[in-house]
């Protein structure tokens, strides 16, 4: 059984920075994707960033790139978002998502496609 334990949401003010991690157990990922969503209430799930543990594929959305940047130690298991100049936009419930399988044809960007989920960390950003 995969278990994901995401960490360090919080309070913080606009402009500041918050780290995420996200800790993976159960198995080793060694070729598979770990995507960070986000979902603000009222709205929908949106994926944040993605990363293949093999390194060879790394996306960030537009919302958030230049500010945002998604990591990984693989000797950890564990995955980060590093979260700077954050904006009230920001806000919402992080979460992490760990698909098992990398494949180019898979669109990573969709929750769907992923295996299994943490339980969502609270972000807040005051203005």
């Amino acid at each position: 059984q995969v278990q994901l334990v995401e960490s360090g949401g919080g309070l913080v003010q606009a402009g500041g920075s918050l780290r995420l991690s996200c800790a993976a157990s159960g198995r080793t990922f060694s070729s598979g994707v770990m995507g960070w969503f986000r979902q603000a209430p009222g709205k929908e799930r949106e994926v944040v960033a993605t990363m293949a543990w093999s390194g060879s594929m790394t996306y960030e959305s537009p919302s958030v790139k230049g500010r945002f940047t998604i990591s990984r130690d693989n000797a950890k298991n564990t995955v980060y978002l590093q979260m700077n100049i954050m904006k009230p936009e920001d806000t919402a419930v992080y979460y992490c998502a760990a698909a098992m399988a990398y494949s180019p044809r898979v669109d990573f960007k969709r929750g769907g496609n992923y295996d299994y989920w943490g339980q969502g960390t609270q972000v807040t950003v005051s203005s």
